[in-house]
């Protein structure tokens, strides 16, 4: 039985932040949105409130039923999470006289408080917040305050129950994992079990017995997260995995040779499909990007599918689900848009019959990759910037030809590979090429040119959620820009994309 913490979601833009605060302690939790989730069992050893773009005081309220949880469980609500604890249960919340957002310094710190063990009078906090906490209820008190706030922080004090006004959670509360270790270590009781070795463990075992003698089916498309779903469910099932590996036309250049080549270095069972050709016929003529990736979304399924029935009595669909796509892709009444509706939550089609397995849907990216480390996964692989599933169509704006993706797979192969060389290539998050459906005017030699442009694009992120353009010593981008002209037959222009997202996406299209 895996200790778990519970937290409940208003909403938060630093709701993910808090389940990865936790999990850096080694301790496993897991995210629910506040009206729909489950009665904790004994494998609950707290709850955490996150905080919320809406206020306690609206009409219609965020509303948790915390009936088998407050005054049963440790609970700790942040920002939302504590005005929530406060508002309905005897306090007053009430819109800021004076807003504090950003940092702020505790002043007064109640040191013997179990919650704030090891903080330090003056320890810088991040607040965010448009109302504050004017009375606690009487059976609270005060054990935090800034020279703004006077109910920072709070324990009721015939319960385990805590809240806090600021964020523990961001970068800028510099206590605020010893606060988040206090939690869930010291007043949970969680031990620090949560592992990549333990998770391996756990997911094997659990594999075996959820997929017994089956034949499992995988779609492979050499990142990081297929990959790894691969080794465990080849540590689970061995040979009775079945991986497909499909070249759409669209990689990177030479990238299905090389990584079939890695994946049946690795023991597992991969079939590589040449479809390029398909892809192309389908492609023909669309420019529109949301048409280009539906156009490639069928095809991909219409092969996958062709492949699969050829492997007879297979059972399961594998996929590399991750955490974020899970969490993501789940509609919450209220705080929470969806903000995506990612193609592996959700996205099979009627018409395959199989089950669907997904071994990494518990694993945020980072935590993926530990795994994938510790199973034993080339380090190439692991540290692979990501790359679009539609790949290389939604970096050529317009129309999809074989000649335009040769020329994109041209300039790409020198950008990456100047990456790689200079040694920056682990010092950027993603990068590409884009070409530009327009032409310029140049000079090579003597003669008059008039050919196209191509952007490229790098930026450092931790998540994707947000990004900011990568500052490429000059010199390296005069290099690149002077073999990408000289070498690539068609560009006569380079240019460099400094947007950051927001508000520009990572991708053009």
């Amino acid at each position: 039985m895996q200790e778990t913490i519970l937290i409940l979601d208003f909403g938060s833009q630093y709701t993910q932040l808090i389940a990865r605060r936790v999990r850096e302690l080694n301790v496993y939790c897991e995210i629910h949105p506040y009206n729909d989730f489950p009665t904790p069992g004994p494998e609950v050893k707290g709850v955490i409130l996150s905080g919320s773009p809406f206020s306690v005081r609206q009409e219609a309220p965020l509303q948790p039923d915390l009936t088998h949880i407050k005054g049963q469980l440790p609970l700790l609500g942040i920002c939302y999470g504590a005005q929530y604890l406060t508002h309905f249960y005897g306090g007053e919340v009430m819109p800021s006289e004076t807003r504090e957002y950003g940092r702020a310094n505790l002043a007064f710190i109640d040191g013997d408080n179990a919650l704030l063990n090891s903080v330090n009078t003056g320890s810088q906090v991040w607040m965010s917040h448009a109302d504050t906490i004017k009375k606690i209820p009487a059976n609270y008190r005060v054990i935090a305050s800034t020279s703004d706030v006077e109910v920072a922080g709070f324990q009721a004090t015939d319960e385990t129950t805590f809240g806090l006004q600021f964020h523990p959670e961001v970068f800028h509360s510099t206590d605020g994992k010893q606060i988040i270790g206090n939690f869930v270590h010291g007043i949970c009781g969680c031990s620090d079990s949560w592992t990549p070795a333990s998770f391996i463990d756990d997911t094997v075992a659990r594999l075996q017995v959820q997929l017994g003698d089956d034949k499992v089916v995988l779609g492979l498309s050499g990142g990081v997260d297929s990959s790894v779903a691969a080794m465990l469910l080849h540590k689970a099932i061995g040979h009775q995995l079945y991986c497909i590996f499909v070249d759409n036309g669209l990689l990177r250049k030479n990238e299905f040779d090389a990584v079939l080549e890695q994946y049946q270095g690795l023991g597992l069972n991969v079939k590589g499909v040449r479809s390029a050709e398909r892809f192309y016929s389908e492609l023909t003529g669309v420019s529109d990007p949301e048409k280009k990736r539906k156009i490639i979304g069928r095809v991909f399924v219409e092969v996958f599918d062709e492949e699969a029935g050829k492997i007879e009595n297979a059972k399961w669909l594998a996929q590399g689900t991750i955490y974020p796509d899970v969490i993501e892709s789940k509609s919450v009444k209220g705080p929470s848009a969806t903000i995506k509706s990612h193609h592996n939550v959700g996205g099979l089609p009627d018409f395959m019959k199989l089950k669907v397995v997904e071994p990494l849907n518990t694993l945020f990216k980072d935590e993926v990759r530990r795994v994938g480390k510790a199973i034993g996964l080339a380090p190439d692989i692991l540290g692979r910037h990501p790359f679009p599933g539609p790949g290389l169509a939604i970096r050529i704006l317009g129309d999809i030809t074989a000649e335009k993706v040769r020329i994109l797979q041209e300039v790409d192969h020198i950008f990456i590979s100047g990456l790689k060389t200079s040694g920056l290539y682990d010092e950027v998050w993603q990068a590409g090429a884009i070409l530009l459906p327009v032409q310029s005017v140049g000079v090579m030699g003597d003669e008059r040119t008039y050919e196209n442009a191509v952007a490229l694009r790098a930026v450092t992120s931790t998540d994707g959620m947000t990004a900011d353009w990568c500052h490429l010593p000059y010199d390296f981008l005069a290099k690149v820009s002077n073999d990408i002209i000289n070498k690539v037959k068609g560009i006569n222009r380079v240019v460099y994309d400094i947007s950051s997202k927001p508000p520009a996406t990572i991708e053009w299209e």
